[in-house]
């Protein structure tokens, strides 16, 4: 075989890949791969199902657990594989007799752990043999590595097996270490550079940092040529000077010590939380990793219990807005809802009403994913889904503990919605959030849901939709007349009973670190279910009829919300429509 186009080596320890980025497919993939199996005879539906309880009880893939339970033969999942995904199966006599392709770009350690093979070059594309068609990485990594388009085809396994050790002899006689062996010495050798002092005092670096300078995120992101730190603020990253390449596996390391995850995993994401004091405050970090094609990816949320204040006035409602959203909570029973995208600050305006609630007469319950902040004389559960532990179950369980108020972290399902109604029509005052883009939106999502129209009548409440602006800083604002062109858009002079119209515009200075803005504040509209709105939604009407009919009826838009706090000096007409009409 031909080995043109292949330049010098590069070679892929197992250590530094993830080599399995799904160790299960797709459910809707398991779905199609049991129709097949059971169609064709190879498996039935009660096998297949035990294979499937065996792989989340172990851990593994569900492909070695039907291997190793006999239920499928290695041709037979590999021809199975080939028709699910409409990829050739890899012929015997497919691959190379004499030498390996690209041998000195692919280490045979990484081709052996990776199960894979290349076959041929065929106009330019080459065509790997994989075990394993739903791994991704690999296939990613060996382009990267050779330069060539990749094509990739089943492997019956054990074909793939003789071709390496025919190809690769020398290799033979030296066997790599087994996957679990190297991952051991992988783990006591991260656990070795994790615990150097200079590593240990770089991450606290990064994290003293991130709490000084009021952050809300760190990202921690291996790159082919280089380790990117970036902050958050404000809702915007911004990269900071970042640590050499060379010691992103020990700070990744460090931060999973610390966080109590398994340095040894990096094949599946984790989660974990590391509590800290700094500078005398009591700091919470909620750590995430996901692999990516470079390494593992950290993102460190930043709770600051010091910092935080549950307070209508620090979340920038406007009144009138803080008015009807107490007066519902003052409600014995019903459903409240708070709508908005990821980081809208919905999570922060619960947590502000429930302690308002907050009193021995009542039993308060939350039901959460996950606990950000830990409230003092409410009951908090965590919700546990890799123990069957979910939003839908606990609330059943809940309810049988007589609660007055019961918050719902985030109602994702039909199940959780139809729960959530019926205890609001029980007598149970019900908190929860939705992904909505506008309140009146919020109808249609529990219709979508399956909650029908006249439940919803008769338990929703209120809908509050919020998103977050920057605020402008204080330090460095600078007013200038409005131009006439916003003016019109806006309708800015009525606002202003027809005098001049000024709006404020962002610096830069020391106290906000150049930006223009320090902190956010939150735009709201409130919509309250009357007579009216509740009519059109029995005759379920869209949420934009729904809408019109509650301005009508004297509810403020959040852009309307957001254009008071511009005329306001709290922010600029540019935070307000990027905010508002980014999710519209």
């Amino acid at each position: 075989m031909r080995r043109r186009g292949c330049s010098p080596r590069v070679r892929f320890p197992p250590r530094d890949r993830d080599r399995r980025v799904t160790d299960a497919a797709p459910d809707t993939m398991l779905e199609r791969l049991a129709e097949l199996l059971v169609r064709t005879g190879q498996c039935d539906a009660r096998g297949f199902e035990r294979a499937r309880r065996v792989a989340e009880e172990t851990g593994q893939r569900l492909a070695p657990a039907l291997l190793q339970l006999g239920l499928v033969s290695e041709r037979g999942l590999a021809e199975a594989y080939a028709t699910l995904l409409d990829l050739p199966l890899a012929r015997a006599d497919r691959y190379p007799t004499d030498q390996p392709l690209c041998a000195d770009r692919l280490s045979t350690r990484f081709l052996r752990w990776a199960r894979a093979l290349p076959v041929a070059i065929e106009e330019g594309t080459l065509v790997l043999a994989l075990a394993d068609p739903l791994d991704p990485f690999t296939p990613a990594a060996i382009a990267a590595a050779t330069g060539h388009k990749v094509r990739t085809e089943v492997a019956v396994p054990i074909e793939l097996d003789a071709a390496l050790d025919r190809l690769y002899p020398d290799e033979e006689a030296n066997a790599p270490a087994e996957p679990a062996e190297l991952l051991e010495s992988d783990t006591e050798r991260l656990k070795d550079l994790a615990s150097e002092a200079p590593i240990i005092r770089l991450v606290n670096q990064l994290l003293t940092r991130a709490v000084e300078t009021q952050a809300s995120d760190i990202h921690i992101e291996p790159l082919e040529d280089r380790l990117r730190v970036r902050y958050r603020y404000d809702g915007l990253l911004q990269e900071s000077e970042s640590p050499p390449l060379r010691l992103a596996a020990a700070i990744i390391s460090r931060v999973k010590i610390m966080a109590r995850l398994d340095i040894g995993e990096r094949r599946l994401p984790q989660d974990g939380r590391i509590r800290l004091t700094v500078r005398g405050q009591d700091v919470d970090f909620r750590v995430s990793t996901i692999p990516s094609l470079h390494g593992e990816t950290l993102v460190l949320r930043i709770l600051d219990r010091g910092a935080v204040v549950f307070d209508y006035a620090r979340l920038g409602l406007s009144p009138a807005v803080i008015g009807k959203f107490r007066a519902g909570l003052e409600l014995p029973n019903g459903l409240i809802l708070v709508t908005g995208p990821t980081g809208s600050g919905k999570t922060t305006t619960l947590y502000t009403g429930l302690l308002a609630l907050n009193a021995v007469t009542r039993k308060i319950v939350t039901v959460e994913d996950p606990i950000e902040y830990q409230l003092r004389g409410i009951n908090q559960i965590q919700v546990q889904a890799q123990i069957g532990l979910g939003f839908a179950s606990l609330l059943r369980s809940i309810l049988r503990q007589d609660p007055d108020v019961i918050m719902v972290g985030e109602i994702r399902d039909a199940e959780t919605a139809q729960i959530a109604v019926q205890a609001a029509l029980t007598g149970h005052l019900v908190l929860s959030t939705l992904h909505t883009n506008s309140a009146a939106a919020a109808v249609t999502r529990l219709r979508d849901m399956g909650v029908e129209d006249y439940l919803m009548t008769a338990a929703l409440r209120g809908v509050l939709a919020q998103r977050l602006v920057r605020r402008l800083c204080v330090e460095c604002r600078r007013a200038l007349p409005a131009p006439p062109e916003l003016i019109r858009r806006f309708a800015l002079d009525r606002r202003c009973d027809g005098g001049a119209v000024t709006l404020y515009h962002p610096v830069g200075c020391a106290a906000c670190r150049q930006t223009g803005y320090r902190g956010r504040a939150a735009i709201a509209e409130f919509l309250v279910l009357d007579p009216e709105l509740e009519r059109l939604i029995l005759t379920r009407t869209d949420h934009a009829t729904i809408e019109a009919a509650a301005v009508a009826g004297g509810m403020e838009t959040m852009l309307e919300a957001g254009i008071a706090a511009a005329l306001a000096g709290e922010t600029t007409i540019e935070e307000v429509v990027r905010s508002v009409q980014a999710s519209a």
